[in-house]
């Protein structure tokens, strides 16, 4: 059976817009005349307000209630990093900055793929090109006020800085975690990236590092406490509560997540939903450390996927679509393995590293 990577009935709101809005069970609301792009639309309200002098905080609720968008609770007013950064730098400064990140991913990637020690050439060129397509959709102009775009950016930014298992390499994860830093900042769904960055740093009983991830979340905890502190003095008791965001979606809360936030959104659904599952499931094919915390990142925001977000939340998959996509060069591998231990015999062994 094919699952959709979409909502029954409708585009992918990246290429077009919907049928409409959906209610908290994901059924359509008729709502004619009222484009899928006001998210987008707050969003630049927010810079052109901060760029004209205005604080974030005076005017962020009151904008949000007039629009009919919920501020209850406190965590449907997103942090105001984004919105500083992309009013500093202006329109022809968003642009530079997006290219700067793509390239910057694709350099990292191009390096890190450079050490494998089996088929070196090959793995490095198909893996950066991979890369190359995940991380494209950055420059997409329409899509600079997303807090998930620049954010998922960077977390492929931030991974592929990283060494793991590697120990007296201070610059080595020092990097990785400013970057990391900058992306939780801009959204809170760099998190579980970080939470499994510490984990991956303990479980490897690399201490320093592993109390570095850990104080950038207490960090990020207190700075939520902050912000959600200072939304709560303007919300009303009359404000409307925000539909509810464990939908449990199952499979096809995954696919379309990621098909509709990257450039798989171009495919057919029935090469787009295993591409996907190929993506996740390669990184097992790279035997290292490295490509264990690529199957647990992506696997992990996967079930994520599976249990909360809505319809109309589809663009969370842009988080983790950059990071997955170098994941299929290595999925040949992860096959002739899977199939090696269930005892059938392939032309061709399993490259070990």
């Amino acid at each position: 059976m094919i699952v959709p990577t979409n909502k029954p009935g409708n585009r992918s709101p990246w290429l077009g817009p919907v049928e409409g809005p959906v209610d908290a069970s994901g059924k359509a609301i008729d709502t004619p005349g009222q484009p899928y792009d006001e998210d987008i639309a707050l969003y630049e309200v927010a810079i052109e307000r901060i760029a004209r002098g205005e604080h974030y905080y005076d005017f962020i609720v009151a904008e949000q209630r007039a629009r009919d968008y919920p501020v209850n609770p406190g965590i449907a007013v997103r942090l105001p990093t984004l919105a500083y950064i992309d009013a500093w730098l202006g329109r022809t400064g968003q642009l530079v900055a997006a290219i700067a990140l793509m390239l910057a991913i694709i350099a990292v990637w191009w390096r890190r793929l450079g050490e494998e020690p089996e088929d070196r050439g090959r793995i490095r060129r198909l893996g950066t090109a991979l890369v190359f397509v995940g991380a494209s959709l950055g420059l997409n102009r329409h899509y600079f006020a997303l807090h998930e775009l620049w954010a998922g950016g960077l977390v492929a930014l931030s991974f592929g800085l990283h060494r793991i298992g590697r120990e007296g390499k201070g610059g080595r994860w020092l990097a990785a975690w400013l970057v990391a830093a900058l992306a939780l900042a801009i959204r809170e769904h760099t998190l579980p990236y970080v939470l499994l960055m510490a984990a991956f740093a303990l479980w490897q009983r690399n201490w320093r590092e592993g109390a570095a991830w850990l104080l950038l979340v207490a960090v990020f905890g207190a700075g939520l406490w902050w912000h959600l502190s200072i939304v709560a003095q303007d919300v009303l008791p009359s404000d409307r509560h925000g539909p509810p965001w464990l939908v449990l979606r199952g499979m096809t809360g995954w696919l379309a997540n990621v098909v509709q936030s990257s450039n798989l959104r171009w495919l057919p659904h029935f090469l787009a939903g295993p591409a996907v599952i190929l993506m996740a499931f390669g990184w097992l094919g790279w035997r290292s450390r490295s490509g264990l915390f690529g199957f647990l990142l992506c696997a992990g925001y996967g079930i994520a996927f599976m249990v909360a977000g809505r319809w109309d939340n589809f663009y969370w998959g842009a988080m983790i679509a950059p990071s997955m996509f170098a994941g299929i060069v290595f999925a040949p591998r992860a096959l002739a393995q899977l199939l090696a231990a269930a005892g059938i015999e392939t032309t061709r062994k399993p490259a070990v590293n």
